[in-house]
């Protein structure tokens, strides 16, 4: 079963992405670049700007989440790597999350990028590599705008299109807003064809439609990527998908690592 990440579907080698929030023609993807695996500590003087990316070690085939440092059990376990394709074993992605929390004992309070929105669990120190990451995205819903920062400087602000709501869009017939909450990126998608309704790059959140269970057969995962009708930004227009400049989704592709946080607001 492919994943549909808000309208994006991401499968390997000959894949065909197929956003679940964004409608539109289909094509192939490629993986983006992965986060650098490096450890740092941090301190009660950590910048506000600043967040913290775990990555699953390459050791790591399974990464235990537990529902607290006390919990006796494993509530869930998640694949390291984990295939964006299911059906193409080659197309594997290193699981990272976004740290909410570093305990000195061995903990890290992780978000994690399953239902419902905001979900959070408990991994193992030893299991994760701890990596500072200065990036920041914000998108205001109302505002249609996206905002991308590197520490205290804005690196990129434009508009965007966002999850439709008055009127619905016609194949669905009820909103599918855009859903709101902090998220990260997880995965990084470059399309051959940079025409298509994903425009040259996509990236897939931690975060899931709201108002759609499925999408093409898959779970409706949200995305942010490019776009092949530039008029449609600063409307509402999606599935719940976040559709923003190509030129500037390409410069940000080069930049942006896997957990950066998303802050997506009304």
């Amino acid at each position: 079963m492919h994943r549909r990440f808000a309208g994006l579907s991401a499968c390997a080698v000959a894949l065909a992405i197929a956003l679940a929030g964004c409608g539109g023609g289909g094509g192939s993807a490629t993986l983006g670049k992965k986060p650098v695996e490096t450890s740092t500590t941090a301190t009660t003087t950590t910048p506000s700007y600043l967040s913290y990316i775990a990555t699953a070690k390459s050791t790591v085939s399974k990464v235990p989440v537990y529902d607290s440092p006390s919990a006796s059990k494993v509530s869930r376990e998640l694949d390291n790597p984990w295939l964006y394709d299911p059906t193409v074993p080659s197309s594997k992605v290193t699981q990272v999350f976004l740290v909410k929390e570093q305990r000195s004992d061995g903990w890290v309070k992780v978000l994690l990028p399953v239902r419902p929105n905001g979900s959070t669990g408990w991994v193992k120190t030893s299991d994760v590599s701890i990596t500072p990451n200065p990036y920041r995205i914000e998108v205001e819903l109302g505002a249609h705008t996206i905002t991308v920062t590197n520490a205290t400087s804005v690196v990129y602000t434009g508009p965007v299109a966002v999850g439709a709501t008055n009127p619905p869009l016609p194949d669905v017939g009820k909103p599918t807003p855009t859903p709101t909450g902090e998220y990260y990126l997880r995965i990084l998608l470059q399309a051959p064809d940079p025409n298509t309704v994903y425009g040259p790059f996509a990236y897939g959140l931690s975060s899931h439609s709201d108002s759609l269970d499925t999408f093409a057969g898959a779970d409706a995962e949200i995305g942010i990527h490019g776009n092949n009708d530039a008029s449609v930004l600063g409307t509402d227009a999606t599935h719940g998908c976040i559709r923003m400049d190509n030129a500037a989704i390409t410069m940000l592709s080069k930049q942006l690592p896997l957990g950066t946080p998303v802050e997506v607001v009304a």
